[in-house]
């Protein structure tokens, strides 16, 4: 046990009418608005490293207990928890949620869930042997589009789907290398901010924002937005683990992620009982030229056998328009979401599971991180079931990193 506890089978939140006990660690920026989506229940404790990022929540939430360390908070007030919601960067989302899962508490985890591919696996198999609520943040999940877009694709619309195509626009990566040394600011505890990761000295350049691209402490676009968008054909075509991954961009940088990549998955089964090839791009496919379409406002394409269907997050089209001018909606059946947050508040009161529980945005998240895989180290045929890269060694030195001495799990 990371924290010398016995994992305890939580009852304060037995009745659906009881509030939870809660803790938010990482309060600031996105964290920001997690804790106000749970503000319906009872804050116990807030956890920032920076008191200045955290200060909004700090004062709007005064009567919870703040603390810089979450380690501290949960040897004060972990037997008192019911859950805890963690909105920290990448490289320190595994050891709050380990620590928090290893005390019976029910998890709310922000995406991609972890930075490396074991720490994934690991979070999703004790959450699910262990019975606790978990939700990951991927809140657009519970947008209607959303679900119109399950119904089409799974009542076969567009006929069997055999490719998609997924992509987020721009080009953040490669940010420049600091050459100044600026003192750490008041209120930022950097020795915790950095945690179990490779210290490096302070630069605002990466802390508090600019770490998502930086291979050490994030994930780059492809972590930031990789689990949103893929959410989708995930969802649609009920898919698990790829048994290949390739993947395309600039000349690798050791230390930066990059500012485009294809990344190429290769699903051998879907919900349609055949393979799928699922592409990924940080950047805009050549496929929307190809095919004369314009890809604003969407992020995803499937073709399929009897059309296509272009989608983003709040829009969708079926294609070509002609085809589908007098085309009839199937009868909708994915339920309206009650509120993504309210979702996994209810779930640990003993209702449904979250959509978004890690049973099943593990394998989606743990398919993102290989995409960063295969660019940093090239192809490979991946072992879902032993975290298993093959031949290609480079790659599996990624699946489980080292921790900084004192981070270490037992």
């Amino acid at each position: 046990m990371y924290h010398g506890a016995a994992a305890r089978r939580i009852s304060a939140a037995e009745s659906p009418n009881e509030k939870l006990n809660l803790a938010c660690i990482g309060v600031g920026g996105r964290g920001a608005a997690n804790v106000g989506g749970v503000r319906s229940q009872n804050l116990i404790a807030l956890v920032d490293v920076d008191e200045k990022r955290a200060e909004g929540a700090f004062k709007k939430y005064s009567s919870a207990e703040r603390f810089s360390d979450y380690r501290k908070m949960l040897d004060k007030l972990g037997k008192d928890l019911d859950g805890v919601v963690i909105s920290t960067p990448d490289h320190t989302h595994f050891h709050p949620a380990y620590a928090s899962m290893q005390l019976g508490l029910h998890t709310y985890l922000e995406k991609p869930l972890a930075h490396n591919v074991w720490e994934t696996r690991t979070l999703t198999d004790y959450a699910r042997e262990n019975k606790l609520a978990t939700q990951l943040g991927n809140q657009r999940h519970a947008m209607p589009n959303m679900h119109r877009v399950v119904e089409l694709v799974q009542s076969g619309a567009i006929g069997k789907v055999n490719e998609v195509h997924c992509w987020v626009g721009g080009s953040r990566g490669m940010p420049s290398i600091p050459k100044d040394t600026p003192p750490v600011p008041a209120g930022l505890d950097y020795e915790l901010w950095v945690g179990p990761a490779e210290k490096r000295p302070y630069h605002p350049s990466f802390c508090p924002y600019g770490w998502r691209f930086w291979w050490e402490y994030g994930t780059g676009e492809t972590g930031n937005w990789g689990c949103h968008i893929l959410d989708i054909p995930f969802w649609s075509l009920g898919l698990r683990y790829p048994s290949h991954v390739n993947a395309r961009g600039p000349e690798v940088d050791a230390e930066r992620t990059p500012k485009s990549m294809h990344v190429t998955y290769r699903f051998d089964q879907t919900n349609q009982n055949s393979p799928l090839d699922l592409h990924w791009y940080h950047g805009t496919p050549e496929i929307l030229a190809q095919r004369g379409l314009s890809g604003k406002g969407h992020n995803t394409l499937f073709i399929g056998e009897d059309g296509m269907l272009l989608s983003g997050f709040d829009k969708h089209e079926l294609l070509p328009e002609e085809k589908f001018a007098d085309f009839k909606r199937p009868e909708q059946f994915v339920p309206k979401s009650p509120g993504f947050h309210k979702e996994w508040i209810a779930a640990c009161k003993g209702g449904d599971a979250a959509t978004c529980n890690f049973d099943y945005t593990g394998p989606m998240a743990e398919t993102v991180l290989l995409g960063n895989v295969a660019y940093r180290t090239g192809g490979f045929d991946w072992n879902a079931k032993t975290l298993s890269t093959g031949n290609n060694t480079k790659a599996q030195s990624l699946i489980q990193t080292a921790y900084r001495k004192g981070w270490e799990i037992d």
